[in-house]
C-alpha cells in the first residue's frame, strides 16, 4: 500500500477538487465534540488541537461513492460509517468486523442468501438531517451510478444490482428498507462468505437520500462519523473537522476522536515529508508512502520511540497485458519473471518490501509457500524468490525471448512519477532490454496514473501496481485476476486475465464463510501455484509500511489499523 495503497490502481477519476467550504454540516473551525468515551488513562493529555498530516498522493476523490484508493478511504472511513465497520485496533484485532450504524451484525438466513440488519435509532448526518433505513439502498444505488471502481463487489453479489446499474430497473430489487422499524434486508444472488466485509466498505457509508448521483469530489456529502470534510484544495490539501453530533450517538467501539481537526497536506517529496516528521513540523509520515533510503537509518535511531515498521497484507507487482504482444505469449511472461531480481527491488524500496513471487501475502489465508513455480515452459523447475534474476536466469530468459520470436518487440512500461515506483519500473525496463525486448518507459503524474492505465483505449502493455487488502480474504486479492473486473474504464484486472480455471475456483471458494476459510486453505494455495506457474504477472514484494509520528502525538495509544492504516481518530496530541 504505497501511493494509492488499497486498490492502488483502482483510482476511478483524476482528482478534481476545488477550494471550497463544504455546503453540508460546516460547524466552524473551532468545533469540538465531547471527550471520547473510554478515554485512555493518560490524564496529562487533553482532547483538542489540529493534527498536521502529510500525504504523498492525493485521494482520487473524497466522495465516498467514488474514492477507492487508500488515501481516500483513510479519510472516508472516519467520515462515512457503514452499517458494519472494522475495529479501531492494531494488528489482527483490527481485521474484526463490528457493528457500525447497525445495532448488531446481520442475521444470515436462507442458506446464506439473506442478510437482515437494523439501523440504530436517533442517528443524524453531520448537517443535522435524520438518518433513515432507506438511505442504505440509496447509498448503494449511488455507488453504482457515480462509478465506484469496486462496484462489482455489489453487482456480482446483490440481487438486482447489475440490472439497476444497467438502467433496466429503477431500484435494486434485492434491497428493502423499512424507515419505521429501521430494518434493512439484503438478498444475495448466491452465498458469499465475505459479504459482511462488503458491507464494511466506506463506499457503503450512508449518505442522505437525494444526494446528487454525480461526483461530489469538490464538495463531499454529509456523513455519519467522528469527522466531516470541510474544505478541499485540488492536489494540495483537505481538512477533516470534528463532527460535534457524533459523540451523542454512543456507538460502541468507534472513537469520537481526540483532535478537533485533521489538516492533510499533499507532500509529493518524500524527503521533505520524512524531515518534517523528524522535526515535528508534521505529525505523520503517511502509511502509503515509502521512507527514502537516506532517512531509514536516521529515523530508526533518532525516532525509535515513535516509529515502527508495520507488515502489511499488500503485494507489489508488475502487471503484464496478457492480450497484447509480447506478453500474450507465456514464454515472454516467463522470461520477464526470470529476469527480475526481487532482492534488487527490495534495495530500491529501502528494505521496505520482502522479496516474493506468490501473490497472496503470508498473513492472508491460502497463501502459498515454497519455491516459485517459474520455468514450467522451459522445463527448468522452480526457484526461490531471493535467487531470481541471476546471470544464469538472464541468459535463460534471453533464450526464451529468442525462441518465441519476440526479440526486438517494442514494450512500453508505465509508472507514476513518485519514488520508489519510478525506480521499480526503471529497473524493469532495463531488465526487459537486457533479455532482448526494445523497452521504454512512460512516466505519468501521480494524479492521472491510475485512470490512465485503467483505460481500455490506452491498453498499456506493462507497469507497476500493488494490491492491499480490502479485507482479510483471498477472494479480495483475486479481484485483480477476476474476468468480471475487466472494464473499459477503471479496469481492475490490468493483466486482462480471463482464465476458466481461475474463474471457476474464485466463484466456488468465494461462497465459503470467512469463519471457514481454514478448511479451504489448500485450495487457495493450489490456485496460487497455478497462477504463478502461468506467469500472469511479476509479483516481487510484500509491503512494509512506516508507522512514523511526531513527538506531539501519543505514540503508545495511536492505532495502526490493518485495513485503513493510520487511524487519526485515535491520535491524541500531548498537552
Amino acid at each position: 500500500m504505497r501511493p494509492n495503497h488499497r486498490l492502488a490502481y483502482m483510482s476511478s477519476v483524476a482528482v478534481s477538487l476545488t477550494a471550497v467550504v463544504a455546503a453540508y454540516g460546516t460547524f466552524g473551525a473551532g468545533a469540538s465534540g465531547a471527550s471520547p468515551a473510554g478515554k485512555q488513562p493518560n490524564g496529562a493529555y487533553a482532547p483538542g488541537g489540529t493534527l498536521q498530516v502529510s500525504m504523498g498522493s492525493p485521494p482520487e476523490s473524497l466522495d465516498p461513492q467514488l474514492g477507492y484508493s487508500s488515501e481516500s478511504e483513510e479519510a472516508d472511513w472516519l467520515v462515512y460509517t457503514p452499517l458494519l465497520t472494522y475495529a479501531h485496533k492494531s494488528g489482527l484485532a483490527g481485521d474484526t468486523v463490528i457493528p457500525g450504524l447497525a445495532t448488531a451484525l446481520p442475521t444470515v438466513s436462507d442458506g446464506g442468501l439473506t442478510y437482515t440488519a437494523t439501523l440504530r435509532k436517533g442517528l443524524k448526518y453531520s448537517n443535522g438531517v435524520a438518518v433513515k433505513a432507506s438511505d442504505f439502498p440509496y447509498t448503494i444505488e449511488r455507488d453504482l451510478k457515480v462509478g465506484w471502481s469496486g462496484d462489482s463487489w455489489y453487482t456480482t453479489t446483490i440481487v438486482g444490482a447489475a440490472a439497476y446499474q444497467a438502467g433496466k430497473a429503477k431500484t435494486i430489487s434485492g434491497i428493502s428498507a423499512d424507515d419505521a422499524t429501521g430494518q434493512i434486508t439484503i438478498h444475495l444472488i448466491s452465498p458469499y462468505g465475505a459479504f459482511q466485509n462488503i458491507l464494511a466498505f466506506p463506499s457503503a457509508g450512508l449518505v442522505p437520500s437525494g444526494t446528487p448521483m454525480t461526483a461530489l469530489s469538490a464538495n463531499p456529502p454529509p456523513g455519519v462519523g467522528a469527522y466531516m470534510i470541510t474544505k478541499v484544495v485540488p492536489n494540495v490539501s483537505f481538512t477533516l473537522q470534528k463532527n460535534p453530533l457524533f459523540a451523542g450517538f454512543h456507538i460502541p467501539g468507534i472513537p469520537v476522536g481526540y483532535v478537533n481537526a485533521v489538516q492533510v497536506t499533499i507532500q509529493t517529496n518524500a524527503d521533505t515529508e520524512a524531515q518534517d516528521v523528524l522535526n515535528n513540523t508534521s505529525d505523520e509520515f503517511d502509511w502509503g508512502d515509502v521512507l527514502p533510503p537516506a532517512y531509514v537509518a536516521q529515523v530508526e535511531s533518532q525516532a525509535k520511540d515513535r516509529y515502527t515498521p508495520e507488515t502489511l497484507a499488500a503485494t507489489d507487482f508488475f502487471w503484464l497485458n496478457d492480450r497484447r504482444a509480447p506478453f500474450n505469449n507465456i514464454l515472454a511472461r516467463e522470461a520477464a519473471n526470470l529476469a527480475i531480481s526481487r532482492v534488487a527491488l527490495q534495495r530500491l524500496a529501502s528494505g521496505q518490501i520482502t522479496p516474493a513471487c506468490y501473490y497472496l501475502p503470508p498473513s492472508i489465508p491460502g497463501a502459498a509457500s515454497g519455491p516459485c513455480p517459474i520455468g514450467a515452459p522451459s522445463g527448468n523447475g522452480s526457484f526461490s524468490a531471493a535467487s531470481l534474476g541471476s546471470p544464469a536466469d538472464i541468459a535463460l530468459a534471453t533464450k526464451l525471448v529468442t525462441k518465441a520470436g519476440l526479440a526486438g518487440t517494442p514494450v512500453t512500461v508505465w509508472t507514476e512519477a513518485r519514488q520508489p515506483f519510478q525506480a521499480f519500473v526503471t529497473y524493469l525496463n532495463s531488465q526487459l532490454n537486457a533479455i532482448g525486448f526494445k523497452s521504454s518507459i512512460k512516466v505519468l503524474s501521480n494524479g492521472i496514473y491510475d485512470p490512465t492505465i485503467g483505460s481500455a483505449k490506452v491498453n498499456p502493455q506493462a507497469g507497476w501496481s500493488e494490491w492491499s487488502q480490502d479485507f482479510p480474504n483471498p477472494g479480495d486479492f483475486y479481484f485483480v485476476f477476476d474476468a468480471r473486473s475487466i472494464l473499459p474504464e477503471n479496469n481492475g484486472n490490468l493483466d486482462l486475465v480471463d482464465d476458466p480455471h481461475i474463474q471457476s475456483t474464485i466463484i466456488r471458494l468465494d461462497k465459503v464463510p470467512s469463519s471457514d476459510l481454514p478448511s479451504v486453505d489448500p485450495q487457495w494455495s493450489a490456485l496460487e501455484k497455478y497462477v504463478a506457474g502461468k506467469d500472469y504477472q511479476i509479483n516481487f514484494g510484500y509491503e512494509v509500511s512506516p508507522f512514523f509520528l511526531s513527538d506531539r502525538v501519543d505514540f503508545k495509544t495511536a492505532v495502526f489499523q490493518p485495513v485503513f492504516g493510520d487511524d487519526w481518530s485515535t491520535f491524541e496530541l500531548k498537552s
